[in-house]
Protein backbone atom coordinates (compact mmCIF):
# COMPACT_ATOMS: atom_id res chain seq x y z
CA UNK A 1 0.00 0.00 0.00
CA UNK A 2 1.22 3.45 0.95
CA UNK A 3 3.52 2.23 3.74
CA UNK A 4 7.28 2.46 3.21
CA UNK A 5 9.26 -0.42 4.73
CA UNK A 6 13.03 0.00 5.12
CA UNK A 7 15.03 -3.07 4.15
CA UNK A 8 18.64 -4.06 3.49
CA UNK A 9 20.37 -7.00 1.81
CA UNK A 10 23.85 -8.08 2.90
CA UNK A 11 25.88 -10.99 1.53
CA UNK A 12 25.49 -13.09 -1.58
CA UNK A 13 25.24 -16.63 -0.19
CA UNK A 14 23.22 -19.35 -1.93
CA UNK A 15 20.45 -19.33 0.72
CA UNK A 16 18.08 -16.43 1.38
CA UNK A 17 17.73 -15.74 5.12
CA UNK A 18 15.03 -13.26 6.16
CA UNK A 19 15.76 -11.74 9.57
CA UNK A 20 12.52 -10.79 11.36
CA UNK A 21 13.61 -8.43 14.17
CA UNK A 22 12.39 -8.43 17.76
CA UNK A 23 10.42 -5.66 19.52
CA UNK A 24 12.06 -2.73 17.70
CA UNK A 25 15.09 -2.30 15.44
CA UNK A 26 17.05 0.23 13.42
CA UNK A 27 18.93 -0.90 10.31
CA UNK A 28 21.50 1.89 10.53
CA UNK A 29 22.06 1.94 14.27
CA UNK A 30 22.83 -1.79 14.41
CA UNK A 31 25.96 -1.37 12.27
CA UNK A 32 27.40 1.21 14.68
CA UNK A 33 27.67 -1.38 17.45
CA UNK A 34 30.67 -3.71 17.22
CA UNK A 35 28.91 -6.77 18.65
CA UNK A 36 25.83 -6.39 16.46
CA UNK A 37 27.89 -5.69 13.36
CA UNK A 38 29.94 -8.84 13.90
CA UNK A 39 26.77 -10.86 14.50
CA UNK A 40 25.02 -9.75 11.30
CA UNK A 41 28.15 -10.08 9.16
CA UNK A 42 28.50 -13.67 10.33
CA UNK A 43 24.88 -14.39 9.29
CA UNK A 44 25.63 -12.81 5.90
CA UNK A 45 28.75 -14.94 5.48
CA UNK A 46 26.68 -18.05 4.66
CA UNK A 47 23.47 -16.49 3.30
CA UNK A 48 21.93 -13.63 1.43
CA UNK A 49 20.77 -11.85 4.57
CA UNK A 50 17.53 -9.87 4.12
CA UNK A 51 16.74 -7.47 6.97
CA UNK A 52 14.00 -4.91 7.54
CA UNK A 53 12.52 -2.58 10.14
CA UNK A 54 8.89 -3.39 10.88
CA UNK A 55 6.32 -0.69 10.18
CA UNK A 56 6.22 1.92 12.91
CA UNK A 57 9.85 1.30 13.91
CA UNK A 58 13.38 2.16 12.84
CA UNK A 59 13.67 3.63 9.35
CA UNK A 60 10.23 2.43 8.21
CA UNK A 61 7.22 4.74 8.23
CA UNK A 62 6.27 5.86 11.73
CA UNK A 63 2.59 4.98 11.51
CA UNK A 64 -0.04 3.58 13.82
CA UNK A 65 0.94 0.09 14.89
CA UNK A 66 -1.02 -2.47 12.88
CA UNK A 67 -2.11 -5.99 13.80
CA UNK A 68 0.29 -8.92 13.70
CA UNK A 69 -1.38 -10.10 10.46
CA UNK A 70 -0.83 -6.75 8.70
CA UNK A 71 2.75 -6.49 9.92
CA UNK A 72 3.41 -10.09 8.92
CA UNK A 73 2.63 -9.17 5.33
CA UNK A 74 5.60 -6.79 5.40
CA UNK A 75 7.78 -9.92 5.22
CA UNK A 76 6.13 -10.89 1.95
CA UNK A 77 6.49 -7.35 0.57
CA UNK A 78 10.21 -7.25 1.38
CA UNK A 79 10.81 -10.69 -0.14
CA UNK A 80 9.03 -9.55 -3.31
CA UNK A 81 11.12 -6.37 -3.42
CA UNK A 82 14.39 -8.32 -3.36
CA UNK A 83 13.14 -11.10 -5.69
CA UNK A 84 13.27 -13.79 -3.03
CA UNK A 85 10.87 -16.60 -3.88
CA UNK A 86 11.72 -18.89 -0.95
CA UNK A 87 13.76 -18.27 2.17
CA UNK A 88 14.68 -19.45 5.61
CA UNK A 89 12.74 -17.17 7.98
CA UNK A 90 14.58 -16.26 11.19
CA UNK A 91 12.37 -14.74 13.90
CA UNK A 92 13.61 -13.21 17.14
CA UNK A 93 11.44 -12.71 20.24
CA UNK A 94 8.13 -11.21 19.03
CA UNK A 95 9.43 -11.70 15.47
CA UNK A 96 9.14 -15.43 16.11
CA UNK A 97 5.34 -15.25 16.27
CA UNK A 98 5.34 -13.21 13.07
CA UNK A 99 7.56 -15.81 11.39
CA UNK A 100 5.26 -18.64 12.46
CA UNK A 101 2.25 -16.79 11.08
CA UNK A 102 4.07 -16.14 7.81
CA UNK A 103 5.07 -19.81 7.48
CA UNK A 104 1.46 -20.87 8.03
CA UNK A 105 0.10 -18.29 5.58
CA UNK A 106 2.74 -18.69 2.85
CA UNK A 107 4.10 -22.24 3.25
CA UNK A 108 5.35 -22.26 -0.35
CA UNK A 109 7.73 -19.36 0.41
CA UNK A 110 9.39 -20.77 3.53
CA UNK A 111 12.07 -23.47 3.36
CA UNK A 112 12.79 -23.55 7.11
CA UNK A 113 12.16 -21.67 10.35
CA UNK A 114 14.73 -20.46 12.88
CA UNK A 115 13.31 -19.14 16.14
CA UNK A 116 15.62 -17.52 18.69
CA UNK A 117 14.32 -16.48 22.10
CA UNK A 118 10.80 -16.65 20.67
CA UNK A 119 7.42 -17.41 22.20
CA UNK A 120 3.90 -18.25 21.02
CA UNK A 121 2.27 -16.05 23.66
CA UNK A 122 3.72 -13.48 26.06
CA UNK A 123 1.04 -13.28 28.77
CA UNK A 124 -0.06 -16.03 31.13
CA UNK A 125 -3.35 -17.90 30.71
CA UNK A 126 -4.99 -20.78 32.60
CA UNK A 127 -3.63 -23.18 29.98
CA UNK A 128 -0.36 -21.29 29.51
CA UNK A 129 1.47 -20.72 32.82
CA UNK A 130 4.67 -20.06 30.86
CA UNK A 131 3.57 -16.45 30.23
CA UNK A 132 3.95 -13.33 32.35
CA UNK A 133 1.30 -12.66 35.02
CA UNK A 134 -0.83 -9.53 34.81
CA UNK A 135 1.13 -7.62 37.46
CA UNK A 136 4.40 -8.07 35.55
CA UNK A 137 2.91 -6.94 32.23
CA UNK A 138 1.51 -3.87 33.98
CA UNK A 139 4.97 -3.02 35.31
CA UNK A 140 6.47 -3.47 31.84
CA UNK A 141 3.93 -1.07 30.32
CA UNK A 142 4.47 1.54 33.01
CA UNK A 143 8.21 1.41 32.49
CA UNK A 144 7.77 1.92 28.75
CA UNK A 145 5.47 4.89 29.34
CA UNK A 146 7.87 6.62 31.74
CA UNK A 147 11.35 5.45 30.73
CA UNK A 148 11.38 4.89 26.97
CA UNK A 149 14.42 6.57 25.45
CA UNK A 150 16.20 6.48 28.80
CA UNK A 151 16.88 2.76 28.95
CA UNK A 152 13.41 1.29 29.47
CA UNK A 153 14.56 -2.06 28.06
CA UNK A 154 17.54 -1.97 30.38
CA UNK A 155 19.94 -4.77 31.14
CA UNK A 156 18.17 -6.15 34.23
CA UNK A 157 15.80 -8.26 32.08
CA UNK A 158 17.35 -8.39 28.62
CA UNK A 159 21.10 -8.16 29.25
CA UNK A 160 21.82 -8.88 32.93
CA UNK A 161 25.56 -9.27 32.37
CA UNK A 162 25.73 -5.66 31.11
CA UNK A 163 23.30 -4.12 33.60
CA UNK A 164 26.08 -2.24 35.40
CA UNK A 165 27.90 -1.02 32.28
CA UNK A 166 27.13 2.73 31.88
CA UNK A 167 28.37 2.82 28.27
CA UNK A 168 26.13 -0.10 27.31
CA UNK A 169 23.10 1.40 29.04
CA UNK A 170 23.59 4.75 27.28
CA UNK A 171 23.92 2.97 23.94
CA UNK A 172 20.73 1.07 24.79
CA UNK A 173 18.91 4.33 25.49
CA UNK A 174 20.10 5.76 22.16
CA UNK A 175 18.92 2.60 20.37
CA UNK A 176 15.47 3.04 21.92
CA UNK A 177 15.21 6.68 20.80
CA UNK A 178 16.24 5.84 17.24
CA UNK A 179 14.06 2.73 16.93
CA UNK A 180 10.61 3.90 18.03
CA UNK A 181 8.73 6.77 19.61
CA UNK A 182 7.45 6.37 23.18
CA UNK A 183 3.88 6.00 21.97
CA UNK A 184 4.87 3.41 19.40
CA UNK A 185 6.77 1.40 22.02
CA UNK A 186 3.68 1.24 24.24
CA UNK A 187 1.42 0.36 21.29
CA UNK A 188 3.82 -2.39 20.21
CA UNK A 189 3.90 -3.90 23.68
CA UNK A 190 0.10 -3.81 23.94
CA UNK A 191 -0.08 -5.64 20.62
CA UNK A 192 2.49 -8.16 21.86
CA UNK A 193 0.31 -8.88 24.87
CA UNK A 194 -2.45 -9.93 22.45
CA UNK A 195 -0.27 -12.37 20.48
CA UNK A 196 -1.21 -16.03 20.68
CA UNK A 197 -0.09 -18.33 17.86
CA UNK A 198 -0.24 -21.62 19.77
CA UNK A 199 -2.95 -22.89 17.40
CA UNK A 200 -0.48 -22.57 14.48
CA UNK A 201 2.31 -24.70 15.90
CA UNK A 202 0.91 -28.04 14.79
CA UNK A 203 0.55 -26.74 11.22
CA UNK A 204 4.28 -26.02 10.71
CA UNK A 205 5.37 -28.17 7.77
CA UNK A 206 9.00 -27.08 7.38
CA UNK A 207 12.12 -27.92 9.40
CA UNK A 208 12.31 -25.73 12.49
CA UNK A 209 15.17 -24.80 14.81
CA UNK A 210 14.39 -23.38 18.26
CA UNK A 211 17.31 -21.77 20.12
CA UNK A 212 17.33 -20.05 23.49
CA UNK A 213 19.49 -19.39 26.52
CA UNK A 214 18.32 -21.33 29.53
CA UNK A 215 18.54 -18.45 32.05
CA UNK A 216 16.78 -15.89 29.82
CA UNK A 217 13.91 -14.99 32.16
CA UNK A 218 11.84 -13.31 29.44
CA UNK A 219 12.01 -15.89 26.65
CA UNK A 220 13.21 -19.31 27.87
CA UNK A 221 9.82 -20.68 28.97
CA UNK A 222 8.11 -19.68 25.72
CA UNK A 223 10.94 -21.16 23.66
CA UNK A 224 10.66 -24.47 25.51
CA UNK A 225 6.96 -24.51 24.67
CA UNK A 226 7.74 -23.94 20.98
CA UNK A 227 10.30 -26.72 20.93
CA UNK A 228 7.81 -29.13 22.51
CA UNK A 229 4.85 -28.28 20.25
CA UNK A 230 6.30 -27.69 16.76
CA UNK A 231 6.35 -31.06 14.97
CA UNK A 232 9.90 -32.35 14.54
CA UNK A 233 11.51 -29.15 15.80
CA UNK A 234 15.18 -29.26 16.72
CA UNK A 235 15.79 -27.52 20.04
CA UNK A 236 19.16 -26.10 21.08
CA UNK A 237 19.54 -24.96 24.68
CA UNK A 238 22.54 -22.79 25.44
CA UNK A 239 23.85 -21.46 28.76
CA UNK A 240 23.51 -17.76 29.48
CA UNK A 241 21.07 -15.16 30.76
CA UNK A 242 21.33 -12.37 28.17
CA UNK A 243 18.54 -12.30 25.59
CA UNK A 244 20.41 -10.27 22.96
CA UNK A 245 22.02 -12.92 20.71
CA UNK A 246 24.99 -10.71 19.89
CA UNK A 247 25.99 -10.50 23.58
CA UNK A 248 27.85 -13.27 25.33
CA UNK A 249 28.82 -16.31 23.27
CA UNK A 250 27.26 -15.32 19.96
CA UNK A 251 29.32 -17.96 18.16
CA UNK A 252 27.37 -20.78 19.83
CA UNK A 253 24.11 -19.36 18.44
CA UNK A 254 25.55 -18.63 15.01
CA UNK A 255 27.20 -22.06 14.73
CA UNK A 256 23.87 -23.77 15.40
CA UNK A 257 22.07 -21.59 12.84
CA UNK A 258 24.73 -22.06 10.17
CA UNK A 259 24.74 -25.85 10.58
CA UNK A 260 20.93 -25.97 10.44
CA UNK A 261 20.67 -23.68 7.40
CA UNK A 262 23.58 -25.04 5.35
CA UNK A 263 23.77 -28.63 6.59
CA UNK A 264 27.46 -28.27 7.39
CA UNK A 265 29.15 -27.53 10.67
CA UNK A 266 31.10 -24.25 10.35
CA UNK A 267 34.87 -24.35 10.35
CA UNK A 268 36.11 -22.72 13.57
CA UNK A 269 37.60 -19.28 13.08
CA UNK A 270 41.09 -18.68 14.45
CA UNK A 271 40.78 -17.38 18.00
CA UNK A 272 44.30 -15.97 18.19
CA UNK A 273 45.51 -12.80 16.52
CA UNK A 274 48.60 -10.64 16.81
CA UNK A 275 47.53 -7.26 18.17
CA UNK A 276 48.80 -4.25 20.04
CA UNK A 277 46.75 -3.28 23.09
CA UNK A 278 46.36 0.32 24.21
CA UNK A 279 45.10 1.05 27.71
CA UNK A 280 44.59 4.55 29.10
CA UNK A 281 44.02 5.42 32.74
CA UNK A 282 43.91 8.55 34.87
CA UNK A 283 46.58 8.28 37.56
CA UNK A 284 45.36 9.36 40.97
CA UNK A 285 41.76 9.76 39.86
CA UNK A 286 40.37 9.65 43.42
CA UNK A 287 42.58 12.55 44.46
CA UNK A 288 41.66 14.46 41.32
CA UNK A 289 37.92 14.11 42.02
CA UNK A 290 38.45 15.42 45.53
CA UNK A 291 40.44 18.37 44.20
CA UNK A 292 38.24 19.56 41.32
CA UNK A 293 34.81 18.18 42.27
CA UNK A 294 32.42 15.72 40.64
CA UNK A 295 31.01 18.08 38.01
CA UNK A 296 34.39 19.16 36.65
CA UNK A 297 35.64 15.56 36.82
CA UNK A 298 32.72 14.37 34.66
CA UNK A 299 33.60 17.07 32.13
CA UNK A 300 37.22 15.85 32.07
CA UNK A 301 36.07 12.26 31.49
CA UNK A 302 33.68 13.32 28.72
CA UNK A 303 36.45 15.29 27.01
CA UNK A 304 38.81 12.34 27.30
CA UNK A 305 36.19 10.10 25.70
CA UNK A 306 35.70 12.52 22.80
CA UNK A 307 39.43 12.81 22.16
CA UNK A 308 40.01 9.07 22.47
CA UNK A 309 37.20 8.24 20.03
CA UNK A 310 38.49 10.75 17.50
CA UNK A 311 42.07 9.52 17.69
CA UNK A 312 41.09 5.85 17.58
CA UNK A 313 39.21 6.50 14.34
CA UNK A 314 42.12 8.48 12.92
CA UNK A 315 44.67 5.76 13.76
CA UNK A 316 42.40 2.81 12.81
CA UNK A 317 42.13 1.42 16.32
CA UNK A 318 39.21 -0.66 17.63
CA UNK A 319 37.59 0.23 20.92
CA UNK A 320 37.14 -2.89 23.06
CA UNK A 321 35.56 -1.22 26.10
CA UNK A 322 35.53 1.88 28.25
CA UNK A 323 36.71 1.54 31.84
CA UNK A 324 35.09 4.55 33.48
CA UNK A 325 38.25 6.68 33.49
CA UNK A 326 39.99 5.15 30.49
CA UNK A 327 39.72 3.01 27.40
CA UNK A 328 40.92 -0.38 26.19
CA UNK A 329 41.60 -0.60 22.44
CA UNK A 330 43.49 -2.78 19.96
CA UNK A 331 45.54 -2.03 16.85
CA UNK A 332 47.02 -4.26 14.15
CA UNK A 333 50.39 -2.59 14.53
CA UNK A 334 52.38 -0.97 17.37
CA UNK A 335 53.31 2.23 15.53
CA UNK A 336 49.72 3.43 15.14
CA UNK A 337 48.97 2.48 18.76
CA UNK A 338 51.91 4.55 20.02
CA UNK A 339 51.02 7.53 17.82
CA UNK A 340 47.41 7.31 18.98
CA UNK A 341 48.48 7.24 22.63
CA UNK A 342 50.71 10.26 22.09
CA UNK A 343 47.89 12.14 20.37
CA UNK A 344 45.47 11.42 23.23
Amino acid sequence: GDVNIAYQVVGDGPIDLVHVPPFVSNLERQWQDHDQSRYFRRLASFSRLIMFDKRGTGLSDRISIASLEERMDDVRAVMDAVSSQRAVVFGNSEGGAMSLLFAATYPDRVTALVLYGAYPRLTAAPDYPEGFPHEITGQMLERLRTQWGRGAMEGRLFAPTRANDPAFLEAQASWERLSASPGAAVALMLMNFDIDVRHLLSTVQVPALVIYRTADVVHAAGSRYLGAHIPGAKTVELPGEDYAPYLGDQNAILDAIEEFVTGARPVPEPDRVLATVLFTDFVGSTASVAEIGDKRWRQVLERHGEIATKELDRHRGRLVKTTGDGILATFDGPARAVHCAQAI
